[in-house]
């Protein structure tokens, strides 16, 4: 078996604008697919991160009335998405710019590479890493 990379990570919304409006109009990801699936009457939003090879896609399925994330302690599954940047300085003022706050900037105590925490409407903890 020889599994080469990343192609997509699902996550569940309970507000499919709001999250539209998130990922796409203030994160920048392109949009592949938007499909209203009617036999679940719901949203399916493909969304593409990055370019090329190294590009993956972003599964946004708008459910009605979700379960709440469990925060603490902790459940199993997915923690949170990371995302590499040139500068993470940078990124935090521009999230900031648009409204969308951020955990101070530390280092990674393993890569000694700067990161961060900030958050989509839903509370999934999204990280910035140099």
């Amino acid at each position: 078996m020889k599994l080469t990379t990343i192609h997509h990570v699902a996550i569940i919304v309970s507000d499919y604008e709001k999250a539209r409006d998130f990922y796409v109009n203030k994160l920048g990801f392109a949009v592949v697919r938007e499909n209203f699936r009617k036999e679940r009457n719901d949203w399916k939003l493909d969304l593409r991160v990055g370019d090329g090879a190294d590009a993956i896609e972003l599964e946004i399925f708008a459910e009605l009335n979700p379960p709440k994330r469990v925060n603490r302690p902790e459940a199993c599954g997915l923690r949170h998405l990371a995302f590499r940047v040139d500068d993470v300085e940078a990124t935090v003022a521009e999230l900031e710019q648009m409204g969308i706050g951020c955990e101070p900037i530390r280092l990674d105590s393993y890569t000694k590479k700067k990161m961060t925490f900030f958050f989509d409407p839903d509370g999934l903890p999204l990280e910035l890493h140099e």
